[in-house]
């Protein structure tokens, strides 16, 4: 398959998930009426809308439009930190909680849930429902900071500590989660236990906009991490005598994927194995060239977290799977195959 129709396959797939996303529900509004509804709205404001399109536009603007943002988001931060952390690593099976992301964050949010009741009502109410997603937002990106401060001497960082530091990282971030989730009480794990498995529920506009910077920073970072990993690939000596400087190609990497992912895990908790396989459907049609790579495997995430969210909302409905539940069904099989593919591969 060549790179522009990926590209082109892609974005289809992308728009068939958005129309999806924002057509099925509870009260089933067609694709072609939604595309009517905004763009009716586009035009004369929804203000300005006829009275037939008013619980239309209430359903697209205010609670599945900015769940479909939020989840394209995360599902392209998932995809893209995946796919650098697999180039970056030069390992296949690579996703973004190496980097102590996920880890860090889910520490901080069973501690918030679990010791921020006296300061919870302190808070406005508006600043109250956003101090869980900034507090595992916060943690997520302390814990990669730490991780980079352990893996970095005199100005580089080792890719085989930085690997060998987040596995410890996790786990001490794992001891430090199961002490507190040991102290909470019955509503307190519930609402962690919730938490852990993703959902897009909660999603708002101002979600949206809290997640859309940091995930935006890594996207426009794509063109530089595309060639310096392209040149990472074939060993870092080589990439340093081709031009590329490693030490800030690494920095630039670990601080976007940190920040990307800790953005997404904030907003829709803790979702699995999308980070693992968009890149890895990615490479099997068009090959490891990062130029292609990164942004296709970035509009696959996206469509691959919108159809599970679509999914997670029709399987039981009227009520709703957590969403990485179905994300966990889809892609522990598909890393299965991939472990069975490589093993072929080595033992013929």
């Amino acid at each position: 398959m060549t790179k522009a129709a990926a590209v082109l396959i892609a974005a289809l797939l992308l728009t068939l998930a958005v129309l999806a996303s924002l057509s099925i529900g509870p009260v089933a509004i067609g694709p072609t009426r939604a595309v009517a509804v905004i763009e009716a709205a586009v035009r004369h404001g929804r203000a300005g809308l006829p009275p037939d399109m008013l619980r239309g536009a209430a359903i697209l603007f205010d609670v599945r439009g900015p769940r479909t943002a939020l989840g394209a988001l995360v599902g392209a931060a998932m995809a893209l930190a995946g796919a650098v952390m697999q180039g970056m690593f030069r390992n296949p099976l690579a996703d973004p909680s190496l980097v102590g992301v996920s880890s860090g964050a889910a520490l901080a949010a069973v501690a918030w849930i679990v010791l921020g009741e006296g300061v919870a009502h302190l808070l406005p109410p508006a600043l109250g429902a956003l101090a869980l997603p900034v507090a595992a937002f916060f943690g997520g990106l302390a814990a990669t900071l730490l991780l980079a401060r352990i893996a970095t001497r005199d100005g580089r960082t080792e890719i085989a500590m930085t690997l060998l530091a987040g596995v410890a990282l996790g786990a001490l971030a794992a001891a430090g989660t199961g002490l507190l989730v040991f102290m909470a009480r019955d509503d307190q794990l519930r609402t962690f236990l919730f938490w852990t498995l993703g959902s897009l529920g909660g999603a708002t506009w101002l979600k949206v906009g809290l997640a859309a910077p940091f995930v935006g920073w890594l996207i426009i970072q794509t063109p530089f991490l595309a060639r310096g990993l392209d040149a990472v690939a074939l060993g870092e000596r080589a990439a340093f005598h081709s031009g590329v400087d490693v030490e800030r190609l690494k920095k630039a990497a670990l601080l976007g994927v940190a920040a990307a992912t800790a953005a997404a895990v904030a907003s829709a908790g803790a979702i699995g194995f999308v980070g693992l396989a968009a890149p890895h459907l990615v490479r099997l049609s068009i090959g490891p060239a990062h130029r292609a790579l990164l942004p296709v495997s970035a509009l696959i995430g996206a469509a691959l977290l919108l159809g599970s969210d679509v999914v997670a909302r029709m399987a039981a409905a009227p009520a709703e799977l957590p969403i990485g539940v179905v994300t966990a069904a889809f892609g522990a099989p598909f890393f299965l195959w991939l472990l069975l593919r490589r093993r072929a591969r080595l033992f013929g």
